[in-house]
């Protein structure tokens, strides 16, 4: 258990992108023009101590000391603890030839239970998000995309899918549960053209059943899974615009 000092200096924060993008830069300046009492969120917080509690093979907890500077320049401290995990993919994997859905069974310790849910995993140190996620989908279901004969590498290429063997919608990202762990969940739907089966490698205590679904099944598998539903819901919407473009070509 060690004490982590960190920076006390401010800075001014680069208002939206904590925010996400220019719809949230343009609601902190809304903001920051009403003014008034309290904390100053145009300043970073400053983390002054991090202390870490406990240490486990997936996460460890840190407790935190943060400084939130204030309007009349003065600080408040308040104290946050912090479970800290690798980044995660999570992947809705979708066949076009027959438009059906993989679909996954597994023990969860969170609901105490066997879950449906999507094939996901933690990132490898210096992988990308792409080669994960061909990564952890072939360790968990055998699926591999491409024809065996001109595969090469389940991995695939490091940002994509071969031309023949389809692509990959990237969904948004998301964290977990932001008021307790910085766990960022990498979200997509791998539309496959091609694909075929090899072994699964799965990790010792890992046991994972696969079976492929309708669209109507999948929504009604009851996933609670915050990050799959998200995958989920990003592939609905594009199912629903995809629907309004065939309907105004009628």
């Amino acid at each position: 258990m060690t004490d982590v000092p960190q920076s006390v200096h401010p800075r001014s924060c680069s208002s939206g992108d904590e925010a996400g993008g220019p719809g949230g830069r343009a609601i902190d300046q809304r903001l920051a023009d009403q003014g008034g009492e309290g904390t100053d969120m145009s300043l970073e917080p400053r983390e002054i101590r991090s202390h870490e509690v406990f240490s486990g093979p997936i996460f460890t907890i840190l407790d935190k000391l943060i400084e939130l500077p204030q309007v009349d320049g003065s600080v408040e401290r308040i104290r946050r603890q912090l479970i800290h995990h690798d980044p995660c993919v999570v992947m809705l994997v979708h066949d076009l030839a027959s438009d059906t859905y993989l679909l996954t069974r597994e023990y969860r310790v969170g609901a105490g239970r066997y879950v449906h849910g999507l094939p996901a995993g933690f990132m490898d140190r210096g992988e990308t998000p792409v080669q994960a996620a061909l990564r952890e989908l072939h360790e968990e279901t055998g699926l591999v995309p491409g024809d065996k004969e001109s595969t090469t590498s389940p991995a695939g290429p490091p940002e994509g899918l071969a031309k023949d063997a389809g692509f990959i919608d990237p969904g948004p990202g998301v964290y977990s549960s932001l008021g307790m762990s910085d766990e960022f969940g990498h979200i997509m739907v791998i539309h496959l053209s091609r694909w075929h089966k090899e072994n699964r490698h799965f990790d010792p205590g890992e046991h994972i059943q696969s079976t492929w679904v309708t669209w109507e099944e999948l929504v009604d598998a009851g996933i609670q899974d915050s990050k799959a539903v998200v995958a989920i819901q990003h592939e609905a919407i594009r199912r629903l615009q995809e629907g309004k473009s065939r309907a105004s070509r009628i």
